[in-house]
């Protein structure tokens, strides 16, 4: 059942928020983490391509992606905090097997089972949070719970790289402990929330193609450079991406709970800034493999140092996510989002153009590098937060929850499309060639994003209307 004012009042805030706020980071940390790990995880599995390698990471944001909406509409049904507490408590025990696993596609396998425990324990926390707030601190409260994201970019390098330091497998292990306290926690702190409604539909089958469609484009594009782009089952990928995604969206239209409402992509902000979220994504994910793959396969950087190297890019983003928010109150959402995207662009144009085989990082990479991260404080913040504004209330946090899954279908072809790019390279001069395409990629996706922010500001009568 609901939970009424006098239970909202009881409410201990600062517990909640560190619980649910804390476990959001640790899901966001992981990604961060593992980047890091990436040359590591490598090492640990000699004779694996780039691309198969890349599931690590794509694998992961595949499956996050396409569970998100229905999982959410799950834990609505069974209880908030029960998909709370079992999508943290199989994080966690997914994260011990990703740390113990033998084998490259064991690993993987695992990566898998810890992005279905982080698509239910995300919307799951932020409908808590949403629903166990008082309204006077409810607003305060969700701003929180976002920049627990933006957190885990800043931290996450430093402490990837401390990890690895010891082993790649600790980035995983450390989840053991922590999840198990905000699981203990959680139970002890965080009250339950039941919807009087509990016929909603889970569409697994929407979900199911979605994972299907993006799966298979991810597999061709990866895979091309090692079976050849002519290759018969090359053709087969994309030719199930493309029936999988028109089943999709024919499925998808006559679903009484759809996975994607139509109706939700009538109103123009909230569809462009779906298209913007999947455009930076893309560029944000490669670029940020693309350096890590660089200081450490080039540059010969180790964890520790990479991780150190990469942090002041994401430091960037929590200071400028604040001045994104005084920026608003005299610029459109689009003008931001557009701002932002075309600094992340230059800040890989700077970098392809000033990188050389010898490192010299605080000329060569660090500028760019920071450019890109201010592009990032400006961009990401605007997107999140300005998606929904033409939504009705009612439809809030599945809008939220399409938009974040917009982004990890993003980062998947960002990942893949680096792999893509770089294929495999061998001497200097071909491996230095394949980078500079890399950068070159991720600059002109992200003026890409940089054009699509401008459908973000809809017309003042539009954007009532939607609301109404």
């Amino acid at each position: 059942m609901a939970l009424n004012s006098q239970v909202r009042e009881k409410v201990r805030l600062g517990p909640l928020l560190t619980v649910l706020s804390g476990a959001s980071f640790v899901a966001s940390l992981d990604l961060f983490v593992v980047n890091v790990a990436f040359g590591d995880i490598a090492a640990s599995y000699p004779g694996y391509s780039l691309g198969d390698l890349s599931w690590v990471l794509g694998g992961y944001a595949i499956v996050f992606a396409a569970l998100l909406v229905p999982l959410g509409r799950w834990a609505d049904r069974v209880g908030r905090r029960r998909g709370f507490l079992l999508g943290l408590a199989l994080f966690t025990a997914a994260s011990a097997a990703c740390a113990l696993s033998p084998s490259l596609w064991l690993l993987v396998a695992f990566r898998l089972l810890q992005a279905v425990g982080a698509a239910a324990l995300t919307p799951a926390g932020l409908g808590l949070l949403i629903s166990t707030v008082p309204e006077a601190k409810r607003a305060g409260a969700v701003r929180i719970w976002a920049a627990s994201g933006a957190a885990a970019a800043a931290f996450g390098p430093v402490v990837g790289g401390l990890l690895v330091e010891a082993s790649w497998r600790w980035a995983f292990l450390i989840n053991v402990p922590i999840g198990i306290a905000f699981l203990i926690a959680t139970v002890r702190l965080v009250p339950d929330f039941r919807p009087t409604a509990r016929d909603t539909d889970l569409d697994l089958f929407g979900a199911v193609l979605l994972t299907v469609g993006i799966g298979a484009l991810a597999l061709g594009l990866v895979q091309g450079p090692d079976w050849g782009w002519g290759d018969p089952r090359i053709a087969i990928a994309f030719t199930v991406t493309a029936a999988s995604v028109a089943l999709f969206w024919w499925s998808n239209s006559r679903q009484r709970e759809p996975l994607i409402e139509p109706a939700m992509l009538k109103v123009c902000t909230f569809a462009w800034s779906n298209v913007t979220a999947l455009a930076f994504s893309a560029a944000f994910a490669a670029g940020l493999l693309a350096n890590i793959l660089w200081l450490q396969q080039v540059w010969g950087y180790s964890a520790l140092l990479t991780g150190l190297a990469i942090a002041p890019g994401p430091l960037m983003v929590p200071v400028f996510a604040i001045v994104g928010q005084f920026l608003s109150r005299r610029f459109s959402a689009g003008a931001l989002t557009a701002a932002g995207s075309a600094l992340w662009a230059a800040g890989a144009l700077l970098v392809l153009s000033s990188v050389g085989m010898e490192p010299q990082y605080a000329s060569e990479l660090l500028p760019g590098w920071m450019i890109a991260g201010v592009g990032v404080g400006l961009a990401l913040p605007t997107i999140l937060s300005s998606a929904t504004a033409g939504l009705p209330q009612s439809r809030a946090a599945t809008g939220s929850a399409v938009v974040t899954m917009s982004r990890q279908i993003g980062t998947v072809l960002g990942v893949s499309m680096l792999v893509a790019l770089l294929g495999t390279t061998a001497g200097y001069e071909d491996t230095h060639s394949a980078f500079q395409l890399a950068w070159s990629a991720v600059a002109v996706v992200a003026v890409v994003a940089a054009l699509a922010a401008s459908g973000m500001n809809p017309p003042r009568e539009y954007l009532s209307t939607a609301r109404g």
